[in-house]
């Protein structure tokens, strides 16, 4: 077969053809406007389309000419055309379906030919008719918008904070690729985790998977450290860490680039802490010295990052070599210890969760002849960015269980829940006032309005109501703000430019109008106009039944929350009583950031002695309020085989127990008269447990195979978690020292104290700042997250109970206004005052303990597994529900007491002529 020939010849029919159909509009466009338009628009707005389209054709061509066409074709659909079409096609299925034609009119009727709702007059009439019934009714006007005000900044605020909790770390450009190199052990059938991993890792790392990670980053500790420049001293926080980090965490640069930490003796600094240090001098290129150590040259200068960063408190980064030129142990430390930490940032598609699993193993392979530390199990894992601050919480089976993230799922809720309470008033005063609103209803449906039109009106109230509480909302927003942050200890604004915000903002406008002005819009457009206008109509019990349904769900709420309050404020005080096993009164740390410190640490302490307001120093690894560092390898007498060994450990000097105020069991503290104490355990109580010891002093204890004999028992000390059992722990005398503890005399005032201590600092160690931290604040810190939910928690308890008294005081205004009548004829016949309040309050107490009923069993199934999440705590006090529930009914008699007592000292003569 040939192929095809090609005619060169163009098809004068086929020309014209094509021509023709390019002088047409778009068909589907057409088709689809005479579908919709009503019959007796469609001519005149096809005909207007088509001369539009006609004369762009021969301007700007077919091809914008069709684009315009369909544009203005749907432009000039109204959506009450859709609605229409659809009301008939629907109206036609159901006569079909039915077989036979309805007789009732729908919601919409097919042949209206003007929209309901759309007509921007109707509008107007019905904010003008809204803004002269807020006028008119100014009490429960103020009650609404008030109440409505409180709802929404407490869901503002809430929102504010939940959108800083969520963009935590967002500032970094690669934050969805940054992860932390962590590990979990396992240790007689629970696992920890833990983010210090060996120094060899990172190494590791980086030279066997470079097609996963983009770069990998050893790191010190974030922690203060001593600067110097010229004569004057800093205490900074800062890191040591790998030369890439700049680039890793996208730094803003304000002055140098971000290949600052490429020279071995450098040091990048916040733009906080260059004005610190140097003030208005340009910082670029002065010599700073590091913990009178090490000098390192300015190479940048960097803008400070977001609180809500996991760096933030980051005051400068010096390179990791500089920090590992000081201390040469650390490479001779190999895959055994964990101590430093490792970040890295993965190349772009890479899975975490399967890199996770590729890498696991890669300690164990190097871990072959430990079997100590093989039956650990150790496994190296993945933990991204985005989870570090809302997700950090790890189980004892390794499982990522949350952390922040329930808190902003629970505040979360309250917000809604506040808002909800503040949307029931709103609810319930507008239905209460129906029969005042029954005869405007009836004359508008006369006359006739349709019911998409009275819910219109309504709901054009209730935005206008919102509305004007979002503005109050605004307001008190701004003005709490302060104590907010103060409060939640965070560095929140409003965000004003932020489209986001306003997006939020818009939400609550939205969700609050339509909640608020549902129920008042329904119930009040469904009244019968011929019942109403006879005088027939009446409001039953059964249309009250709804508001009174409503109050039992906003003090369900309140009462919830009251009562989650006191429970969070006792779990919070049971473990602050907690006997922590030394004396916290009057006890100082300095850390040891320079080499000063160890060189003249002698002077020091006998200065401190010779003061005559310090009782004794000693030296320890960390701080009283901390176990940083845990080993294995312990053998002991009738250890089991299977049983494996991890214990804290804690090196001290031999005053360490006279400083801290140790409680002995037995046995004895460690001294310098004894030389063979440099070879003696003082072990906890849980270590004793842990090793099944029933005489512990004098029995042998082998670490890695070193004997120490264990010369004192005693109380266990609350080093870690006040809410978590305290970990068996031993301490000893050789080893790293880091800390200065320093008891103050119970008789001299630290006002007094602190003077003289700092002067005697600056006199044997002039090159450090002196810088300390008192113990009882270390100690009360770890309460500060259970702390903050709780004063949280009650704050946004008490605006719900305080929305919710607004919305009773309006109702029982309501009651009393109804019932004048009643009133007054009861006290013609003699009724006392005390049996009216009696009639008109038991209705509210009643609704009140229903509540308190309702709330009871939710608020105790929620918090008691709340508190399982804690190993040490409290058992719910039955006392708290009974005092909340006293509390509920006393704040509800107090509420609706002064409008029943009013009503019932009205004068009847009054009462009866108001009929």
């Amino acid at each position: 077969m040939g192929k095809p020939s090609h005619n060169p010849t163009p098809d004068p029919q086929g020309s014209a053809g094509q021509r023709a159909s390019a002088q047409e509009p778009p068909r589907w466009a057409s088709r689809l406007l005479s579908w919709l338009t009503p019959a007796e628009l469609l001519e005149e707005l096809q005909g207007d389309l088509q001369e539009q389209y006609a004369q762009r054709i021969d301007q700007n061509g077919p091809l914008r000419a069709r684009w315009w066409y369909v544009l203005e074709a749907l432009m000039v659909i109204r959506p009450y055309y859709i609605r229409r079409r659809l009301a008939g096609l629907a109206n036609r299925l159901r006569d079909f379906f039915l077989k036979r034609p309805t007789k009732t009119r729908p919601f919409i009727h097919p042949e209206h030919s003007s929209p309901p709702l759309m007509n921007t007059d109707m509008i107007r009439n019905y904010l003008k008719i809204a803004w002269r019934n807020l006028i008119k009714y100014k009490g429960y006007s103020a009650i609404n918008i008030s109440g409505l005000a409180v709802g929404m900044a407490v869901a503002i605020t809430i929102g504010l904070w939940v959108w800083d909790e969520l963009s935590f770390d967002h500032y970094y450009d690669n934050y969805d690729r940054i992860v932390q190199v962590a590990q979990h052990g396992t240790v007689n059938g629970e696992t920890w985790t833990g983010s210090n991993v060996p120094f060899p890792l990172g190494d590791e790392l980086k030279g066997q998977y470079p097609n996963d990670f983009k770069r990998v980053l050893k790191a010190w500790h974030i922690q203060d450290h001593g600067l110097t420049v010229g004569t004057n001293h800093f205490s900074l926080t800062g890191q040591f860490i790998e030369s890439e980090a700049p680039d890793m965490l996208s730094l803003h640069m304000l002055k140098g680039t971000r290949a600052g930490l490429t020279e071995p003796n450098s040091i990048m600094v916040s733009a906080s802490a260059a004005k610190v240090m140097f003030g208005e001098t340009d910082p670029m290129g002065k010599v700073v010295k590091i913990n009178n150590a090490m000098d390192a040259t300015v190479t940048g200068v960097y803008d400070d990052m977001p609180a809500n960063t996991e760096f933030h408190q980051v005051q400068f980064f010096a390179p990791w070599d500089l920090y590992v030129s000081g201390n040469h142990w650390i490479k001779e430390q190999g895959w055994g210890n964990n101590f430093i930490q490792v970040w890295a940032e993965l190349h772009p598609h890479v899975d975490v969760d399967k890199l996770s699993a590729k890498i696991k193993d890669i300690k164990l392979k190097h871990l072959a002849n430990n079997k100590e530390l093989l039956a650990l199990h150790f496994q190296i894992f993945l933990h991204p960015m985005s989870k570090w601050h809302l997700y950090s919480g790890f189980d004892k089976q390794g499982n990522n269980t949350g952390g922040l993230i329930q808190y902003v799922w629970l505040f979360s809720l309250i917000a809604g829940f506040v808002l909800l309470v503040a949307c029931i008033n709103f609810m319930n005063l507008s239905t209460a006032r129906s029969e005042k609103r029954a005869k405007e209803v009836g004359i508008r449906k006369a006359v006739g309005s349709i019911r998409g039109q009275l819910i219109g009106q309504f709901f054009s109230e209730s935005f206008l109501v919102v509305l004007l509480a979002l503005l109050f909302a605004l307001s008190l927003t701004t003005l709490w703000l302060d104590w907010f942050n103060q409060l939640a200890d965070k560095e929140m604004s409003i965000l004003w430019t932020n489209p986001f915000f306003w997006l939020l903002v818009g939400g609550f406008v939205l969700v609050t109008g339509l909640l608020a002005g549902s129920y008042p819009a329904l119930y009040l457009s469904a009244f019968q106009p011929i019942k109403v206008l006879k005088g027939t109509f009446q409001v039953g019990w059964l249309a009250a039944l709804p508001r009174k349904v409503l109050v039992v769900v906003q003090f369900t709420v309140s009462v919830t929350l009251i009562i989650g309050t006191l429970i969070v404020y006792q779990q919070v005080q049971h473990a602050k009583n907690r006997p922590v096993g030394y004396s916290r009164e009057g006890l100082l740390q300095v850390q040891m950031t320079a080499n000063d410190f160890y060189t003249k640490y002698e002077v020091l302490h006998q200065e401190l002695l010779n003061s005559g307001v310090v009782y004794e120093t000693a030296q320890s690894a960390s701080q009283a309020t901390e176990l940083w560092s845990n080993n294995s390898g312990f053998e002991w007498p009738g250890k089991s085989p299977s049983q494996q060994s991890d214990f804290g450990t804690l090196t001290v000097s031999p005053e360490y127990g006279k400083t801290v105020g140790w409680q002995f069991v037995a046995g004895r503290d460690f001294s310098k008269d004894f030389a063979s104490d440099s070879a003696a355990f003082v072990v906890n109580q849980a270590a004793v447990r842990f090793m099944s010891l029933k005489h512990p002093v004098g029995e042998t204890i082998r670490r890695n195979g070193t004997p120490y004999r264990i010369i004192g028992v005693i109380q266990d000390m609350v080093m870690g978690s006040p809410f978590e059992p305290v970990y068996p722990t031993v301490f000893f005398l050789r080893g790293p020292l880091n800390w200065i503890n320093i008891k103050l005399k119970p008789t001299v005032a630290t006002s007094d104290a602190l003077p003289q201590i700092e002067a005697i600092f600056k006199k044997v160690i002039p090159s450090v700042p002196f810088d300390y931290d008192f113990v009882d604040q270390r100690y009360a810190a770890k309460f500060a997250d259970e702390e903050r939910i709780g004063q949280l928690a009650a704050a946004f308890a008490g605006l719900a109970i305080f929305i919710s008294c607004l919305g009773l005081f309006g109702l029982a205004s309501f009651v009393a206004e109804r019932r004048t009548k009643e009133i007054g004829v009861r006290k013609v016949l003699g009724a006392s005052v005390f049996t009216l309040w009696r009639l008109l309050s038991k209705d509210f107490v009643l609704l009140v303990f229903i509540a308190f009923v309702i709330a009871t069993p939710t608020a105790w199934y929620g918090l008691n597994g709340w508190l399982k999440k804690y190993t040490y705590r409290t058992e719910i006090s039955w006392w708290i529900f009974v005092a909340v529930g006293w509390g509920s009914l006393l704040i509800t008699l107090l509420t609706v007491s002064y409008q029943t007592i009013k009503a019932a000292l009205i004068n009847p003569v009054k009462s009866l002529r108001s009929e």
